[in-house]
């Protein structure tokens, strides 16, 4: 089959791509290893659980003429930045905002 990557999970497919050069040839539990602390650095870069993001990428995608996977990708790219578009940004902030305002 031509297309058989299309049915492999995307997080699969990251692992594998990164363990095909180097010293990570073949080490398929040292790139998932990898992977899931690139989800822990995101999470602690966010300061928020990736579920927001996710969140945010829904709700940018409601009703709107661009599709989900553009709107996560977006979330990811700011959120990566610390750009206040971002979805996880915004709620981390205005979570430090009260509080801050409540001590």
């Amino acid at each position: 089959m031509r297309f058989r990557k299309a049915s492999c999970p995307i997080v699969e497919h990251l692992c594998n791509s990164m363990m095909m050069h180097g010293s990570n040839n073949g080490k398929k539990l040292m790139t998932v290893r990898i992977v899931k602390h690139a989800f822990e650095i995101i999470h602690l870069l966010t300061g928020e659980a990736i579920w927001l993001l996710c969140t945010g990428a829904r709700e940018a995608a409601f009703r709107n003429v661009k599709t989900i996977a553009e709107c996560l990708s977006d979330e990811l790219i700011n959120a990566a930045k610390g750009s206040s578009n971002s979805y996880a940004i915004k709620k981390k902030d205005e979570l430090e905002r009260v509080a801050k305002s409540n001590r």
